[in-house]
């Protein structure tokens, strides 16, 4: 196991030295400052916006939804959050390029929305399946336990 972790680190420091060496020899300066620039932003974005968002969400759904179909909302919401960073940048551009670049064209709000719904409804039917499987282990009252 040992000697996989080495070469695996080995291979990816290798990279990752390739990756500097390219980007110091063959972008010019001005671009490796917006670039220094965009990484900063992003970190402070990260850890000052999105971060403290996803803590609030945490702590919402864990006020707000029952433990036992908390995972199910939380998937839900992780998925969607993952599909709302592709789609925000292409609905936010949309008509900004022209229309030989047809990527840009298509209706993304619509087609977003309809993506939430089905990671929704597939969510509530997961959970769905999760309570009937439930229902049918709990074993039935005796007759016992009825008189009581």
């Amino acid at each position: 196991m040992s000697r996989t972790r080495y070469a695996l680190g080995s291979a990816g420091i290798a990279l990752i030295a390739f990756g500097a060496f390219r980007l110091v020899t063959q972008v010019p300066f001005g671009d490796l400052i917006i670039l220094v620039g965009w990484l900063i932003g992003i970190v402070i974005v990260h850890d000052g916006v999105l971060s403290p968002a996803v803590a609030a969400g945490g702590w919402l759904v864990t006020r707000a939804v029952a433990p036992r179909a908390r995972r199910y909302a939380q998937g839900a919401l992780i998925v969607g959050a993952l599909v709302a960073v592709i789609a925000i940048p292409l609905i936010l551009r949309r008509g900004s390029q022209p229309p030989s670049k047809a990527l840009l064209l298509s209706n993304y709000g619509a087609n977003f929305t309809v993506l939430l719904a089905v990671i929704a409804a597939m969510s509530l039917a997961a959970y769905a399946v999760h309570v009937a499987s439930e229902r049918r282990r709990v074993p039935p009252p005796t007759e016992r336990n009825n008189a009581e």
